[in-house]
């Protein structure tokens, strides 16, 4: 049994995910399954959702907001499990709060530009984080050799935030953004919203060997990992 001394460390403290909907959940989900005993606390701005379609300024107030609440509960750290409002945000939150780290989202252009074979990548994103800066520069320096082709699909924010998530009219959906990607030549197909991987199976089944999905979830569960570890903070 732990101490109460132990209950009272700063690695005990639980550490905080948020996201405009239930899409950070994946990302929630990769995390649990590699540090089990880390306690955790999911924020769902359900209000609010989507995020993807908002100006920048009104994205950066509702996770200023979603940050306090978090950190009214004693989050040792925070997730930004949203594209949208990492891309809106990330820079100010590790301004106003130093001694807190965060963690962002970021489309996974560079496994995706490593591992192209016809030099042409896909993204699905939000609005929101296609004009961001975060995706512009990680485009600049990792994708420059590369083609990339986009598409905004806010629509699949709420597919899911309903809970449809597969059946002919979602599929329908699906792939009248995929398929222009993959006429474009797309062998790979990156998810650049935290929603997107609960339709991953609709997207793979519309790709149907065409292209390979990627989902950059474990990759920041893992750099949160890493976080935790370096700053002695891992439950």
């Amino acid at each position: 049994m732990p101490s109460a001394a132990d209950e009272k460390s700063p690695a005990a403290r639980p550490v905080g995910f948020f996201d405009s909907g239930v899409g950070g959940r994946c990302v929630l989900d990769a995390f649990r399954r590699l540090c089990p005993l880390e306690k955790t606390v999911y924020l769902a701005d359900t209000e609010h959702c989507p995020y993807g379609n908002r100006p920048p300024e009104e994205v950066l107030r509702l996770t200023e907001a979603c940050v306090r609440r978090l950190l009214g509960r004693d989050c040792k750290m925070i997730v930004v499990a949203c594209n949208t409002a990492t891309a809106a945000a990330i820079d100010v939150l590790r301004a106003e709060y130093p001694d807190i780290p965060f963690v962002g989202m970021e489309p996974a252009l560079k496994p995706a530009a490593l591992t192209t074979r016809s030099g042409v990548i896909g993204i699905l994103a939000t609005a929101g984080t296609l004009r961001g800066r975060l995706y512009g520069e990680t485009k600049a320096r990792f994708a420059k050799d590369v083609k990339v082709v986009t598409a905004v699909a806010d629509e699949f924010v709420r597919l899911v935030e309903r809970g449809e998530t597969s059946g002919p009219e979602v599929e329908r959906i699906v792939r009248a953004r995929v398929e222009p990607l993959l006429e474009a030549g797309a062998d790979r197909i990156v998810l650049g919203c935290t929603h997107f991987p609960h339709l991953k199976p609709v997207i793979e089944l519309v790709c149907a060997g065409r292209a390979e999905v990627v989902d950059s979830s474990e990759a920041v569960a893992r750099q949160a990992r890493r976080i935790l570890a370096s700053r002695g903070l891992l439950a």
